[in-house]
């Protein structure tokens, strides 16, 4: 193995440490850790706020460049528990290699979170999706073309080659399930497919998306829940469906349609990522 790779992982390491140790004055004991994806940033106003960070005063954390994301990282309650919540995320297609985009989930073991709540906003591909629909992830695909676990494995964090039959922890989707069934919230499940981006898909990408067992596609998710399942988190995700991808039926869509889903949508993401953590 060359020295640059050695190099690498303890400059990767040092970095994290060093977030770590900044924040660690403001964190509480086992925190719940959430991830809100775009648009879906205001479950932050259910926080009872203790203190916010932004991003760009951590030493070593991206800084968010998409204008949806705002780039804060808040400690607070909400239902009760502790927590710490990403409010905007980073992606592959911001330039971001795929260990800089999963920093914040190894910041958030260090500072001892052990189960992590995300939330995306997605294209539903499953004919029977619709626009404002909210999916619970049960599984995903990663077509993203790079690993957050490529590169010199540090054992002290987790295994080389860590299993993933249940990336997103079942005992947690039953509670999901439950907190949307007493909402009165219909709640889709189904797979989950990464791409680069950040352009949309194409409609021959659609087929072939919808062709290898996806439900809906998106940017985001899968390196954050790779490394928590790397480092012993357990992970339940949400995707709000933003559009409908129907490779024959299919319509230009914009930001601005992307983000009016959202918000739509968003009430019920709220009450039941707030729900999940009122019963951990």
């Amino acid at each position: 193995m060359s020295q640059e790779s050695l190099t690498s992982v303890d400059e990767y390491v040092r970095q994290v440490s060093e977030a770590a140790a900044y924040l660690s004055t403001r964190s509480i004991s086992s925190p719940i850790g959430i991830i809100l994806g775009t648009g879906l940033g205001r479950l932050a106003d259910e926080i009872d706020a203790v203190t916010s960070v932004d991003y760009e005063d951590i030493p070593n954390f991206p800084v968010s460049t998409v204008e949806t994301h705002h780039g804060k990282l808040i400690f607070g309650k909400l239902a009760g528990k502790d927590v710490i919540a990403l409010q905007g995320r980073f992606h592959l297609y911001e330039g971001y290699s795929a260990r800089q985009i999963t920093l914040p989930v190894r910041v958030m073991r260090e500072l001892g979170v052990e189960t992590i709540l995300v939330s995306n906003a997605a294209g539903g591909m499953n004919p029977v999706y619709r626009r404002g629909d909210v999916m619970l992830i049960s599984d995903h695909i990663n077509l993203q073309g790079v690993n957050p676990l490529a590169g010199q494995n540090h054992d002290p964090w987790g295994p080389r080659f860590p299993d993933m039959s249940d990336p997103y922890a079942e005992e947690l989707r039953q509670i999901a399930r439950e907190v949307a069934r007493e909402a009165k919230i219909y709640l889709q499940e189904g797979v989950y497919v990464a791409v680069t981006g950040p352009n949309l898909e194409t409609r021959a990408e659609y087929r072939f998306l919808r062709g290898i067992g996806a439900d809906a596609v998106g940017m985001s998710t899968v390196p954050e829940v790779i490394v928590a399942n790397h480092s012993g988190a357990k992970c339940v995700a949400v995707s709000v469906i933003t559009d409908e991808c129907f490779p024959d039926a299919l319509e230009p869509v914009s930001i601005e349609d992307v983000l009016a889903a959202a918000g739509e949508a968003e009430p019920k993401l709220t009450t039941i990522m707030k729900g999940i953590v009122a019963r951990l």
